[in-house]
């Protein structure tokens, strides 16, 4: 085929067949599934586990955009097995991360990094994982799907202001889904950090500021770093400054704390070789909105020691 052909081709889409990469599923998600305190069901049923979600990751498509192979999501599931609470039914908390790579770098910055406490499921070995969007099947599939849109679509708003928001609303329709559920972690009234709680704060015009928060500090904070050292830290300062608000009009929120999950050790970072007022700006904004970590971002003023 002639070269210039070819191109044009793969340029307007209409060589899917020489170009399979562009069909690729949206995760790279590793999956690891342990039960170091039970003694009852053979551990081989976890291993079973293990590979079934990771094929129900990894194997679907979650969303209609065309991923390159190099574009896909990386992100990890360490699901940790607490109690057999029957012979095919079990609890668990699950740790649930991903990451995206900074422009022009090698660097990979974790967009969400959570600890989900509140995972009861039943499985039976060998038993296919399904999922409808429309419809509750499982916990353990609502559980997972949930938290693929989730990393998806907090991924496409690093990109783009308000990017995720098709792929966050799938997230709340499984919660709108799974509120006559027995299992905890999808109403209001089961706590005040879980899933129920991370969708409303995300899709919540009150939480408006955050979002566009959250796109600056990414797109026109740390992937301009490569070009300018100063003018990003400026923007991210900017971001810390529309979280603050947030968190004034909404204190001890759950989307606040997700935030800082993921990104406070990066921020003493950022910090760390910055102006001095901009330091002060951010630790004096960083002590109120994460006054767990207060101790950490004083390392700013230390050169990160």
């Amino acid at each position: 085929m002639n070269y210039r052909l070819l191109l044009v081709l793969l340029l307007l889409g209409l060589a899917p067949a020489l170009h399979p990469a562009l069909h690729a599923q949206e995760l790279q998600c590793g999956v690891i599934v342990t039960a170091p305190q039970l003694r009852v069901v053979d551990p081989k049923v976890f291993k079973t586990l293990e590979t079934s979600i990771y094929e129900f990751m990894n194997n679907r498509t979650w969303t209609g955009d065309k991923f390159k192979l190099e574009e896909k999501i990386r992100c990890d599931i360490n699901i940790t097995i607490t109690d057999e609470l029957d012979v095919d039914r079990f609890r668990a908390q699950v740790a649930i991360q991903s990451s995206r790579p900074v422009y022009n770098s090698d660097y990979q910055t974790v967009v969400f990094n959570w600890v989900d406490k509140d995972w009861e499921f039943s499985y039976v070995e060998y038993q296919p994982l399904e999922f409808n969007e429309n419809i509750v099947l499982s916990n353990l599939t609502s559980m997972l799907a949930y938290y693929a849109y989730i990393i998806i679509g907090l991924d496409y708003d690093s990109y783009a202001l308000n990017g995720g928001t098709a792929h966050l609303q799938k997230a709340q329709k499984i919660v709108n889904n799974s509120q006559n559920s027995v299992e905890k972690g999808w109403k209001p009234y089961d706590g005040i950090r879980n899933r129920y709680w991370l969708t409303d704060n995300l899709m919540n015009p009150r939480f408006a500021a955050y979002r566009e928060a959250f796109y600056k500090y990414h797109r026109l904070g740390l992937d301009l770093f490569h070009a300018d050292a100063l003018g990003p830290v400026t923007t991210i300062t900017q971001s810390l400054t529309l979280l603050n608000g947030v968190n004034t009009s909404n204190p001890n929120s759950m989307a606040i704390q997700v935030f800082f999950n993921a990104k406070s050790d990066e921020i003493i970072g950022i910090y760390t070789d910055a102006p001095s007022k901009e330091q002060a700006q951010a630790i004096a904004m960083l002590n109120r909105m994460d006054a767990q970590n207060a101790n950490d971002y004083r390392k700013i003023l230390t050169g990160g020691r």
